[in-house]
């Protein structure tokens, strides 16, 4: 079957291939993969930012969003028939969403919201999981909290907006000029352009910031939160509690070393600090699809590419250009 792998590590790692048809094993739904979608990990899965934590053996197939129909299912496999539209963001170590067919856990599926086309519910998992888990798990947001998402407009920033107005917050979002009304359209309650305002500016008043940009965003938004507050990060660097979600607790001198200097600054202003990465969790996409399906939370799309256009899609969104998710569809 058609599918794109990362045969090395790199920028120019990834290609077209053809590859074997997967096999489902017992627990395993196999997907025809209708659409999937591009997100800022799979670049940093394809350059080797995480091969020490997620030792994928090139080459593998990339992608970590798609929505399809169930071709087959394994034997121990309940819940889920042939045929049946479904969408997934599958567990690392096991991704693959760039390719026609894929095996996936069946705990990590849920039936497709069915107001959303293949490509709406191929942008949702990763995104919506990450939301969820961030703000509720992490962050237990309460509301009349004060939450800022940085880069609103953003795959992910676009569903922490909505997710935490649903959550009872006070929502602000940074957000280029172009872009502003469409955050407020998702729900911000204020937003601010990030072009014309010092975000360092803001006042210091936030429970929860989401930080999604970088190292300067992010200790900018440890200055930001009112004592007490969380800073979360889901682009680094690690902590400890990093490698014990991994399972490799060996490794959490390791984290602490790397992430020392931001912890360290948050003890010093009285605030906290977290790394977040979202793990694989088919019962809960199946709770957010009841969201989806009322219209509570939507997704948002800049554009679909078609299979074939894989590495023009992955090229669009690490080039900055998407004001929202991206998606192949075949």
């Amino acid at each position: 079957m058609r599918a794109f792998v990362v045969d090395h590590h790199g920028p120019d790692g990834l290609r077209p291939a053809e590859v074997p048809t997967p096999r489902p094993g017992p627990g395993d739904v196999l997907v025809d993969v209708r659409a999937a979608s591009i997100n800022p990990l799979d670049r940093m899965v394809r350059d080797g930012e995480f091969k020490r934590l997620l030792p994928y053996r090139t080459p593998f197939v990339l992608g970590h969003d798609l929505a399809g129909v169930v071709r087959a299912v394994g034997s121990d496999v309940r819940g889920f028939r042939v045929g049946d539209e479904v969408y997934a963001r599958p567990r690392d170590l096991r991704i693959g969403a760039f390719a026609e067919q894929l095996a996936v856990d069946a705990a990590d599926v849920a039936l497709k919201p069915t107001s959303l086309s293949f490509a709406e519910a191929a942008a949702v998992p990763l995104v919506a999981l990450a939301a969820w888990q961030a703000l509720v798990e992490v962050a237990d947001v309460r509301p009349g909290q004060e939450v800022l998402v940085h880069a609103g407009a953003g795959g992910l920033g676009s569903t922490v907006i909505q997710v935490a107005k649903h959550l009872g917050a006070h929502v602000t979002t940074t957000a280029h000029t172009r872009d502003l009304e469409a955050v407020r359209a998702l729900g911000a309650d204020e937003a601010v352009d990030h072009t014309t305002t010092n975000v360092a500016d803001l006042p210091t008043r936030y429970d929860v910031v989401l930080d999604s940009l970088g190292a300067d965003s992010l200790h900018t938004s440890l200055t930001l939160l009112r004592p007490g507050g969380l800073a979360i990060s889901v682009v680094g660097p690690p902590d400890p509690a990093f490698a014990t979600q991994l399972g490799h607790p060996l490794l959490r001198p390791v984290m602490a070393l790397l992430s020392r200097r931001v912890r360290r600054r948050a003890r010093r202003l009285g605030v906290r600090y977290s790394f977040f990465f979202m793990r694989a969790d088919g019962a809960r996409l199946a709770q957010l699809a009841a969201l989806y399906e009322d219209g509570t939370l939507r997704p948002v799309l800049d554009r679909t590419f078609d299979f074939d256009q894989t590495l023009e899609a992955v090229a669009h969104v690490e080039h900055g250009r998407a004001r929202g998710k991206v998606v192949v569809t075949r």
